[in-house]
This record gives structure tokens, C-alpha cells and sequence, in this order.
């Protein structure tokens, strides 16, 4: 097989594969075992065999093939000859009209970073066994900026474990400043940023202390901490706006089909599991569990290859409600895309894996959506023992006020937040029935949003209730105190009591001013009548004049007022911040290299 026609197999050609390739000793077939990642047509990495010896082989074709070689290349070169440990160029070689190829010794048994965080991701948060995985990466990365170098691409699957040491990997993705001197600071902040934006958001409060691992390896620069989270949140704003464009279409995460007769997406990983419960969903709900039927949506509990699933459809009630729906994206899409934002942002939620649109000639019908199955109860069912004496398990109570956090933070709304759509699952609140869910864009939409799912989380219990008042307290200490007009908004205040609330105080600081002035005005006139002068009798204040410097000053106060009032009947933007989170300051960190 020729090179250049590795570009028309597609995501999973046939292996395994002989491809001729030649370098200066000649021509001789590749032989492709496995493949580790492709794009198509254009790269395709994967294990093989180059005579005789194991490789890693990155193979290049397609229009772009020669650009992408020479960043491949030059990324290499940079890493070898700055003294970074990288696997070995075994061979390479550029053809026109066929493509690149790059063959690297091959580390067998080696471990990414990436998989060793994963078996250690649902330990304690920064227990001894994360420390070790996030330690070894930033110190590998901070020898990397010791160098001039950065990685564009930096996560943890570009960081291999093997034989003792740490392998950097991805040449394309090198950078140079300038070679064998430190890394701008600039430039270190911006690359920290990619690294600390991949992680897990439960571990943003720990930055400052995940950055002393850098600095024992490089303390070349001091790094402000407010500058760093400021690369951190810009980097993470851009990453789950692309994540969740790749949820809805073909690419390396996610299996997507439009047509006009559906809309399919399924994550990569479960295609083979999920297009049978697919292609038979109707008979799979009406042979599973039901927890709900006919009406706007049928849920129920599937049983596929001994695995739990929940798989929701839904229905068009009659042509009235079709004429509602067809044209905008179905709730189950909604759903989706919106289970996929929480897991981004570390929010639980079951995990969604399957979504289906039936479509005629484009025309949105009725549509599922297949998700994992969490097995516990739910937060009406966990409480229900404590209502009158208000005495709810303190873990439970705390995790609700965590997710309660998590939603401020992010100025998400669930839309729906009732007792039932929270279960309970390895010891924190999971969401659910995600189709009304909304990410509000600024604090002006978000604060009634929040307002009407807190009063609806608080319905499920009596007013009178010691379990309603106590989670009411609680829920109101979860908002930070960074403006009180927000609190107030967010607690269900309307626009016209803040502007009333405004107008008041400014009317009261007037009077204030006014007695203040008033006061003063009394003792200058006392004053002036003790001095010995003809004058000294007139200097008395007219009643007349008493009254309308007075009223002047506290309508001068109120029209002074009105504006701020306006803006705050408005309702301000403002960013929630998590009430656990550590107070940025304006300081900077450095360590030396013996700190201990």
C-alpha cells in the first residue's frame, strides 16, 4: 500500500496494513499493527514494525501533509537538542504527492500521564497519589520552560511514564522563545493557564498550592496569582466552548450523523454499545422499568448486555405540540449538550451517551436520549426522615450546598430543580433532566433564574418545616457576599424594591447631610454673633431659609441617587465565586530551589 492512499480508509482501515516508505537506506514496508489515533485523512498514529525493530509511527497525508511533517520535525529536533527526554527519531521522511512519516522508538508497557490521573481522578482531592501525578507533569514542564521551550498542546496525554522517566511527546506542539534560555514570563503564565485549564475545576482553590512542584524545578520568575487564574479562566472559557461544538459534530470524541430523516451523536467510545439500543429504543422502554410514561416524555430503566442504563424519550403529544417543537432543536439535544456542560465543568451529572433526533425531510420528530444509570435516592427520599426535626446528614446537607455553589459559580439555572431531579450518588448530589437547563451570560438574567430554583427546591418541604428553614439559611449563606444587591436579587427581590431600597438610602443620606449641614450652619452664626462688630446682631438664619436649604439638600441627594438606583433595578454583572475558593490578592509567588 502506498502512502498517499492511506488518506481515502477512512477512521478504521483494515489492519493490519504494509505501507511502503524509504529513507536513505532504501525502500521497505511498514507494517501497521494498531492505531493509537487518527484523524482522517491526514494523520494516523499508530504501533508497528520497521524492519525488524518496534516503532510508533506518525503518518502524515492530505494536502497539509508537508506543514504538519515540518512541525513534527522541527518540534523533535528542539526537544533533542535541548536535553529534554523524548522518544528517539528512529527514521522520517517527506514525499510529494504521497506525505510525511515519523518513526519513534517504541516504549512498550509505557503509561500517559492522562491514564494515570484517571485511576487516581476520584481520590480525595489532592491526596498523595494526585500530588505524585500533577508533580511529575509540572516538573516536566517546568524543565521544559527552563529550556525556551512550551508545548501549544499541553495536557496529560502528552506525557508519557517509562522505565523511571518522563517522555514529552507531540513535537507538533513545540514552541521556541529562544532556545536553551528561560521562558518568558509572559509566555510560562500563558502555558501554565493550558495545563491548570485541563483539570478537573474541584482543584482550581489549589493552584497556588499544585504551583510549588514548578517552582522547586524552576523559580525563575515570580508568578502572580491573579494574572495566572486570569490565562486559566480565559483558556477554559475557549475549551468547553469547543467541546461542546465537538458534541454535536464528527470528531475524534464524539460519532455524529445528520440527515434528513435524524440526528445522531454518540461519544466515540460507546458506538458499538449504543447504536443497537438506538435502533430499538421504543421496544427497550416498554420492556424496561418505567418511571414515566405517555405525556410529554417516557423514561424508564433499560437493561443492555448486563449494564444499566436510563433512556428517556420525547413525545410529540398531537400536531399542535409538533408544530411547537419541529423547529428548534429537541429537548433531548438540549439535554445533551447540556449534560455534556456539566461534566465539563465538574458538576454531576449521569453521563450522557447517546442521543437520537427522528427527523421527516428535516422535520423534527420525536427524539431519545440514552444516559447512565445512577443508582441511588433521591433528595426528597433522602430528606423525607427530617422534615419536622431538621436533622439531615450533614454530608448530604453540605453536598447540596456545594452543587448549589457550583451553579452560582457558573450562573447555570437547572430550570426545574425539585427534590426529585437530584440523586444521590458516591457522596455528592447528581442532576438530572437537563432540558430546561440554561448557562445565563450575565447576572441580570441569572439572579430571578436562581430565585425561582431555590423557592422550587424549598417547595418540597412545609414552609413551617425545621428542614425548610434550615436549608432556606443555608442556601442564602451559599451566595457570596461580593454585592449585596445581588444577594437580595438572588433571594427573590424584585427590581422595583432594590430601586426603591436605592432611593431610600440616598434620600436618607441627604437628610443626614442635611442635619450635618444644618448643624454647622448654627454653630458659624453663634460664631460670627460673639464677635465684637456691628454686624455680629443680623447673623441669624431665616426659618424660610432654614427649610429650603434643607429640602434642597436631600432632593439634590435623591436626584443624585436615581441613577445608581436605575443600575441597580437593573441588576449588576457579577461573577459568583464559590465561597470555598481562597481570596486571590494581588501577590506573587517564587520559591527557591532548595525551599523544602
Amino acid at each position: 500500500m502506498r502512502l498517499s492512499e492511506l488518506k481515502d480508509a477512512g477512521r478504521s482501515p483494515s489492519l493490519p496494513l504494509s505501507i511502503t516508505l524509504a529513507d536513505a537506506a532504501g525502500s521497505a514496508d511498514l507494517q501497521l499493527l494498531s492505531l493509537l489515533r487518527v484523524l482522517p485523512g491526514q494523520r494516523y498514529v499508530g504501533a508497528g514494525v520497521w524492519r525488524g525493530t518496534p516503532v510508533l509511527a506518525k503518518l502524515l497525508v492530505g494536502g497539509s501533509a508537508a506543514r504538519h511533517f515540518q512541525r513534527e520535525l522541527q518540534g523533535v529536533k528542539l526537544l533533542a537538542e535541548q536535553g529534554l527526554t523524548t522518544p528517539k527519531l528512529l527514521a522520517d521522511g517527506l514525499k510529494e504527492g504521497e506525505g510525511g512519516w515519523l518513526l519513534f522508538e517504541f516504549l512498550d508497557g509505557a503509561e500517559s500521564l492522562a491514564d494515570a490521573w484517571a485511576a487516581v481522578e476520584n481520590l480525595p482531592v489532592l491526596s498523595d497519589e494526585q500530588h505524585l501525578v500533577l508533580g511529575e507533569a509540572l516538573t516536566a514542564v517546568a524543565q521544559m520552560h527552563a529550556k525556551g521551550l512550551w508545548q501549544e498542546d499541553l495536557h496529560l496525554d502528552n506525557l508519557l511514564r517509562h522505565g523511571g522517566k518522563l517522555y514529552l511527546i507531540d513535537g507538533a506542539g513545540i514552541k521556541a522563545e529562544t532556545p536553551g534560555q528561560q521562558l518568558s514570563r509572559p509566555r510560562v503564565l500563558e502555558n501554565l493557564g493550558v495545563f491548570f485549564a485541563q483539570l478537573p475545576k474541584r482543584l482550581e482553590p489549589f493552584i497556588e498550592e499544585l504551583l510549588v512542584h514548578y517552582l522547586l524545578a524552576n523559580a525563575e520568575h515570580a508568578l502572580p496569582m491573579e494574572a495566572l487564574q486570569k490565562q486559566v479562566d480565559k483558556v477554559r472559557n475557549w475549551r468547553q466552548k469547543d467541546y461542546l461544538e465537538k458534541a454535536g459534530r464528527e470528531c475524534s470524541l464524539f460519532s455524529v450523523e445528520r440527515t434528513l430523516s435524524g440526528l445522531q451523536a454518540i461519544r466515540r467510545s460507546e458506538v458499538d454499545a449504543m447504536q443497537p439500543v438506538l435502533a430499538q429504543a421504543d421496544a427497550l422502554i416498554d420492556q424496561g422499568h418505567l418511571y414515566k410514561t405517555g405525556g410529554a416524555a417516557s423514561v424508564a430503566r433499560i437493561e443492555v448486555n448486563g449494564r444499566q442504563l436510563v433512556l428517556k424519550r420525547y413525545n410529540i403529544k398531537n400536531t399542535a405540540h409538533w408544530f411547537k417543537r419541529f423547529w428548534r432543536p429537541s429537548r433531548a439535544w438540549h439535554s445533551w449538550i447540556e449534560g455534556h456542560r456539566l461534566e465539563f465543568l465538574d458538576i454531576a451529572t449521569p453521563k450522557p451517551l447517546a442521543v437520537l433526533e427522528q427527523r421527516v425531510m428535516g422535520l423534527r420528530s420525536r427524539a431519545y436520549l440514552v444516559t447512565e444509570y445512577v443508582d441511588g435516592p433521591d433528595l426528597t427520599a433522602c430528606f423525607a426522615p427530617y422534615v419536622e426535626s431538621g436533622e439531615a446528614p450533614e454530608e448530604q446537607v453540605d453536598a447540596l450546598v456545594h452543587v448549589m455553589q457550583q451553579l452560582i459559580r457558573e450562573r447555570i439555572s437547572h430550570g426545574d430543580f425539585k427534590g426529585h431531579n437530584l440523586f444521590w450518588d458516591n457522596g455528592q448530589w447528581s442532576l438530572i433532566d437537563l432540558d430546561a437547563m440554561c448557562q445565563h451570560a450575565t447576572q441580570l438574567s441569572f439572579a430571578p433564574a436562581y430565585a425561582r430554583g431555590r423557592a422550587r427546591l424549598l417547595r418540597n418541604w412545609p414552609s413551617g418545616s425545621a428542614l425548610h428553614q434550615r436549608v432556606g439559611r443555608l442556601l442564602a449563606k451559599s451566595i457570596p457576599p461580593s454585592s449585596e444587591i445581588g444577594v437580595r436579587r438572588a433571594l427573590g427581590a424584585s427590581k422595583g424594591a432594590i430601586c426603591t431600597q436605592a432611593l431610600v438610602e440616598a434620600g436618607t443620606i441627604g437628610l443626614a447631610g442635611g442635619l450635618l449641614g444644618l448643624g454647622l450652619a448654627l454653630l458659624g452664626l453663634w460664631a460670627v454673633r460673639q464677635q465684637p462688630a456691628s454686624y455680629a446682631e443680623l447673623a441669624h438664619l431665616d426659618p424660610v431659609m432654614l427649610l429650603t436649604t434643607f429640602g434642597l439638600a436631600i432632593l439634590a441627594s435623591v436626584l443624585a441617587g436615581l441613577l445608581p438606583a436605575w443600575r441597580a433595578c437593573l441588576g449588576p454583572r457579577m461573577r459568583y465565586v464559590p465561597t470555598t475558593r481562597p481570596v486571590v490578592s494581588s501577590r506573587t509567588i517564587r520559591c527557591s530551589h532548595h525551599a523544602s
